[in-house]
């Protein structure tokens, strides 16, 4: 993977009989060279085997039109932290240990996890309990290549890992934690109070020390609608919220990050999210261009071409 190379892609859909073929051409359709799935719905862990997911194709698919990689989401159900309900945490490594398999079936190198929530019990405890599930699963999954990449979490409710501190911890008390990596979501880390809209740099010499700059594979490009500090978890389309398309655009291509996977988790656009417009290949063609298209959404709405606002 060449350092120079532009990552950029989405979150799309795997479903029906395509999966991975299917999430491999609409991310081609989008324009779009990385791309991240859920193996299956993201509210619950009903999963399909292995051999239903259509890896062979999708990645004959991906090689064919020079898609660099594909990267899983883990359910955000699955909650390592609970210590309040330990019938719970058996389940919970059961399945990402199975989850882990399931990514490496499809070509996938990171899995990103939320970390999970103390509810009530505090973060130290959770953190503790997250670490020995983390060791656990990958003891039994030695033999893959697939890294756990703990995501930068906006700090609503009882959420671990809303700051670098936090993840440190998970990684340093996780003895087997060099299959740990850290996937940094722009959003998350503006709402749990870091200065990405006004000094990404700074935030992102801070992350080096404190966690360490190699652990960082992927990005999760998203605007926030709400302040920094405002701990909410509230995505919107690049360009259009508090970060704005500048800070972004900066972000998408920072020099120190050219190797690592950008990936929206934007909104549809129009007035109702379950029907509205895809705008990921509108997204894809501004920071390609690194030039905002205030019209995304009427484009997006009238299923224009993805770069007919250039010619405008």
């Amino acid at each position: 993977m060449a350092d120079t190379e532009f990552l950029i892609g989405s979150h799309v859909s795997m479903k029906g009989d395509a999966m991975l073929l299917g999430s491999a051409q609409l991310a081609a359709k989008n324009g779009e060279n990385v791309f991240m799935v859920y193996t299956g719905a993201p509210q619950n862990t009903r999963r399909k085997a292995i051999e239903k997911l259509n890896g062979p194709a999708g990645k004959a698919f991906m090689a064919a039109h020079d898609q660099r990689a594909v990267v899983v989401h883990a359910p955000y159900v699955v909650n390592l932290g609970n210590t309040k309900k330990p019938q719970n945490f058996a389940f919970a490594v059961e399945f990402l240990t199975a989850e882990i398999h399931r990514a490496a079936a499809i070509g996938a190198r990171q899995i990103v996890l939320h970390p999970g929530a103390h509810v009530g019990a505090g973060a130290p405890a959770a953190i503790a309990q997250i670490a020995q599930g983390l060791d656990q699963i990958l003891r039994e999954t030695a033999d893959e290549p697939v890294q756990i990449a703990l995501e930068t979490m906006a700090g609503k409710g009882t959420e671990v890992g809303r700051t670098f501190e936090e993840l440190a911890s998970i990684i340093d008390q996780t003895p087997t934690n060099d299959r740990l990596s850290v996937c940094f979501d722009t959003c998350h880390t503006s709402d749990a109070g870091y200065a990405i809209a006004s000094d990404f740099d700074g935030v992102l010499a801070e992350f080096d020390q404190v966690v360490g700059l190699d652990r960082l594979k992927v990005v999760h490009l998203n605007d926030s609608k709400n302040p920094q500090g405002s701990h909410k978890d509230r995505h919107t389309n690049i360009g259009f919220g508090t970060l704005g398309f500048t800070v972004l655009n900066a972000v998408a291509h920072h020099p120190q990050l050219a190797a690592v996977p950008k990936i929206m988790e934007t909104p549809p656009v129009g007035p109702d999210r379950k029907t509205g417009a895809d705008p990921h290949g509108y997204e894809v063609a501004m920071l390609k261009a690194q030039r905002f298209n205030p019209d995304l959404e009427a484009d997006a709405l009238d299923q224009r071409p993805f770069t007919a606002y250039l010619d405008r």
